[in-house]
């Protein structure tokens, strides 16, 4: 540990509004744990891009042979969480799948605990997306061919139809919208 005083502080730039692509702001531990902020922020591209530009934050450090970082923070993942030791790996795949689902991939995230091949893999079983869930089960019958009387259609209570094929696990549904719920098959 250095006894050198930080007489000025390396602060963050601000975030832009919306990032054009998820980033992560990783800061120098040795100016760190001296009591000065000194990081930057890396667009979420390349674990080869990112790295580098690891190294060239920790060369103009203002602790002379700084070798550890952390990630302190991070935006454009919709929610999603990292790791403040996230491998660049993990960091650069995650970017890319939020930016190909955005906020229903971030949603399927927690769902499946932060598990990215998880919320992958529940894609094969989307079964699309509405303007609610009730009219998931209205569609999903009427695609089954199901013959329903025009006498009797209006004593269906099919919000409550969905919300039992929820609750019994046959379906999962993730809300992005007023009007707009994505619906998957459960596994």
């Amino acid at each position: 540990m250095t006894d050198q005083i930080c007489t000025h502080a390396h602060a963050a730039t601000p975030a832009p509004a919306q990032p054009d692509r998820p980033r992560i702001y990783v800061a120098c531990l040795a100016a760190y744990n001296s009591g000065c902020l000194h990081g930057r922020w890396i667009d979420a591209t390349t674990p080869d891009e990112i790295w580098e530009q690891v190294r060239a934050m920790l060369a103009d450090s203002p602790v002379p042979d700084a070798e550890e970082w952390a990630i302190h923070d991070y935006e454009g993942f919709e929610g999603a969480n990292l790791s403040e030791y996230a491998s660049f790996e993990t960091v650069c795949e995650l970017a890319d799948f939020i930016e190909e689902h955005g906020e229903l991939g971030a949603k399927l995230m927690s769902h499946f605990g932060d598990d990215l091949a998880e919320a992958r893999a529940a894609f094969e079983d989307y079964a699309g997306e509405y303007r609610s869930a009730a009219d998931f089960a209205e569609s999903l019958h009427e695609d089954t061919g199901t013959q329903i009387p025009e006498s009797l259609r209006y004593y269906i209570d099919w919000q409550a139809l969905a919300r039992d094929m929820a609750l019994n696990g046959e379906i999962m549904v993730f809300q992005t919208g007023f009007d707009e719920v994505h619906i998957f098959w459960s596994r």
